[in-house]
């Protein structure tokens, strides 16, 4: 495959799922992730109480595991939460479970989207910090030509296991990278611009998000909670950095 696909010339970069990630991670300073329903949106909400995150890769039995040799709690499936073990991917969950110094939290497209970064800084944007992460990045000059930023909405799954672009992800990665062209980062790459641009243009981003596809799936399975504090537009200012394999409020 040609070296078109790595968006050069761009300071910042779009594109969609672990693949995604994996194609532009080569010429990047830093990458974005973006999950709003909900890993990003669970990072931050963790993050802000104090909370070291490991993202995992599976949601098996070698992430019990790995949450041991970590010392770490483990945040288990929505509808697996009980008293004894109230840490679930849920971020109303996570919001009202008691404080836990380390949590893993498993998530397949996440974890593999922010392994796919190698060396380069990862990051965790959603809606609810977009505009922290965007000030953020232009600060330490990422999204320039010299550190490129690629930001990577997760999407979601089809029964296939295809990716199936979701709407709440190109809002939030559209968020981080309207936030970003706001502080001068850039130049955008057409995706990244046109990204920003679905961002801007849409009137009412709460709405969008709970009226599309993933939130009427959360919302009809009892989680209308958890789009409520997914769509919280820039109310956080943690800007939550994957550092020695967890994700830490960066400085």
């Amino acid at each position: 495959m040609g070296s078109w696909f790595l968006q050069t010339g761009s300071g910042a970069r779009f594109d969609w799922g672990p693949v995604g990630a994996q194609r532009l991670a080569a010429g990047i300073a830093c990458l974005v992730v973006v999950d709003v329903l909900s890993f990003t949106t669970s990072v931050t909400v963790a993050v802000e109480s104090g909370t070291r995150v490991f993202p995992y890769a599976w949601r098996d039995e070698s992430a019990s595991t790995f949450a041991d040799e970590m010392g770490a709690r483990l945040a288990v499936g929505r509808r697996m939460a009980t008293s004894a073990s109230p840490w679930s991917l849920s971020p109303r969950a996570l919001r009202s479970a008691p404080f836990a110094p380390r949590l893993v939290l498993p998530s397949p497209n996440g974890s593999s989207i922010a392994a796919a970064a190698g060396e380069s800084m990862v990051v965790a944007g959603c809606l609810r910090n977009a505009s922290a992460v965007g000030r953020w990045l232009a600060q330490h000059r990422y999204g320039t030509l010299d550190r490129p930023v690629a930001v990577i909405a997760s999407g979601e799954r089809w029964p296939d296991g295809s990716l199936r672009p979701a709407l709440e992800d190109l809002l939030g990665a559209g968020a981080v990278l309207a936030a970003m062209r706001k502080q001068c980062g850039g130049p955008l790459s057409p995706e990244a611009a046109a990204a920003a641009d679905c961002f801007e243009a849409t009137p009412d981003v709460v709405t969008a998000v709970t009226s599309s596809a993933s939130g009427r799936e959360l919302t009809g399975g009892g989680f209308a909670g958890d789009v409520e504090i997914a769509t919280e537009l820039d109310v956080c200012d943690i800007v939550p950095i994957l550092t020695d394999g967890a994700f830490t409020a960066a400085g």
